[in-house]
This record gives C-alpha cells, sequence and structure tokens, in this order.
C-alpha cells in the first residue's frame, strides 16, 4: 500500500557520532523515542534536572506541527510541504499527519543530521497517491534546498513551509530572517508558512537550562524573543490567533486546558 521514495544526494552510509549528544537524538528522547544513545540520554536528563517543562515544551511543538498541519490541508488546501529540519521520525511525521487527510499530498524532508539520513526510509513511505522524498542539505544552502524540493514538487503551486525548532540552531536572527525570506520568495501566493521556536523572556529557568545546554559540546540552539519569532512573518498574512505560545494555537476541544510555555509559533499564508 505504501512505497520508499529515494533521498537526493544522500551518503550511503552515513557516520553516526555517538559520543557527542545530539540535539535530534536527545529531542526523541524527551519524545519517547528510542533512537538515542545513552549520551543523549544523559544530556537529557541533566536538562530535564534543571527545568522538568523541557519535556512539555518538546510534545506541545509536536502537537502543534500535527494541528497546523491538520489546518493546513483541510482548510487551506494545501497538498505540498516544504519540511526543514525534520529531526527524526517519530509519531505524526508531516507526511502521516497531511496524507491521512489528503493521500495526494506531497511531502519533502529536508536535514543534515547523519542518524536522520539513517532512518529516512521511515520517513519516506507515502500512499500510492502522494509522494515524499527526503534532501540531505544544511537549512543554510536555500539553493540546494529549492533545486532539490523543484523534483517532487511543483513550486509555482501553494506549498507549505514548515520550520519547527530549527531556526533556533541558526546564531544569527538576520540570517535566520533572511533564509525564511529566501525559501518564501520561491513560493507562490496562497503558500504557507509555519514556524515555531524556544522563546525568550517568557522562563528564566528554561533560559538557564538552555545556556547549560549549549555549554555542554552539543550543537547550541538560541533563544528568541517573541518579537524576533513574529518577525520571520513579515510581509504574510498572520493566522489567527497570530504568534503564541503554541499549546494557544487553536487547541483541540479534547486537549486540556493549555498554559503559555516559552515555546512560541505562528502560521501565515502568502498574499
Amino acid at each position: 500500500m505504501t512505497h520508499p521514495a529515494n533521498t537526493s544526494g544522500s551518503a550511503a552510509h552515513p557516520r553516526i557520532d555517538t559520543s557527542v549528544p545530539h540535539s535530534a537524538r536527545i529531542w526523541n528522547y524527551w519524545l519517547g523515542g528510542k533512537d538515542n544513545y545513552p549520551v543523549d540520554e544523559e544530556a537529557g536528563d541533566a536538562y530535564t534536572a534543571v527545568f522538568p517543562g523541557i519535556v512539555t515544551i518538546a510534545r506541545s511543538s509536536r502537537a502543534f506541527l500535527r494541528r497546523t498541519i491538520t489546518h493546513l490541508v483541510a482548510e487551506a488546501g494545501i497538498r505540498q510541504f516544504l519540511d526543514v529540519g525534520t529531526g527524526l521520525p517519530t509519531a505524526d511525521n508531516t507526511h502521516e499527519v497531511a496524507q491521512r487527510i489528503a493521500p495526494e499530498a506531497r511531502i519533502v524532508y529536508v536535514d543534515n543530521d547523519p542518524m536522520i539520513l539513517a532512518h529516512a526510509r521511515a520517513l519516506l513511505y507515502s500512499t500510492p497517491e502522494g509522494a515524499t522524498a527526503y534532501i540531505d542539505a544544511d537549512v543554510l544552502d536555500t539553493d540546494r534546498i529549492l533545486a532539490q524540493a523543484a523534483r517532487t514538487l511543483d513550486l509555482t503551486r501553494p506549498t507549505a513551509l514548515i520550520l519547527s525548532n530549527i531556526l533556533g540552531h541558526v546564531p544569527d536572527h538576520g540570517q535566520a530572517r533572511g533564509i525564511v525570506t529566501r525559501l518564501m520568495d520561491a513560493l507562490p501566493s496562497g503558500s504557507h508558512l509555519s514556524v515555531n521556536d524556544g522563546s525568550l523572556g517568557v522562563d528564566p529557568v528554561f533560559e538557564r537550562a538552555q545556556q547549560s545546554y549549549n555549554e555542554s559540546g552539543a550543537a547550541p540552539y538560541v533563544l528568541r524573543t517573541v518579537e524576533e519569532i513574529t518577525a520571520y512573518f513579515d510581509g504574510l498574512d498572520l493566522l489567527e490567533p497570530g504568534v503564541v505560545p503554541v499549546p494557544l494555537w487553536r487547541p483541540e476541544p479534547a486537549d486540556a486546558a493549555p498554559e503559555p510555555i516559552a515555546e512560541h509559533g505562528g502560521l501565515a499564508r502568502k498574499p
């Protein structure tokens, strides 16, 4: 019933460094996944010892992704997705959410982590009517991303750009905004942008935990103010309720009473 697509520009035997904690594997650990190593569990446990709320942030981020994709497919009519910085496969990946509603949906994933590449097959199973593909590329290499994405997506048609917890890995905010601008400029009117990232100025305990993590030798992640996150949507039409803590973005009736957390996100349409 399903078929795997091919990776684009990927190595056959990627090297996985298990001696240094890695953000994607730690995130997978917090989500309850199994694709991590003792070094990642140790780093994840050290983080939660300081800030247990990081598990709530990780899971709330995943729920935000699910709700935004559901809106994009069911209400906005989007059938193409470019998911940059996808992370390790877990429950409710972009293609799973989208193709449950619209089997013809086409999804391109982008990441440059060897372990994610090794697990890419789990991301590449598509419905027969749709398609999925994986691009091995850095978020900074926007030209490569767009060129390879065009092999699977028709970039003259409305496309949703998903940037979930990836822009914090770009140290300079101006450069991060430039990445968003370059990618959105290549997409037509009717396309959408979904961004969510850890937010600065909300929870000082979270900020201390993140600073310690950044000093651990793992790839650093920069928290951004709500104003900086909102700036990613400049020139676009923000959908209600705007840029908010992710549990407050259109919670579902069955959700527990949502509470603000230090993770903000939003969804916008390109006019």
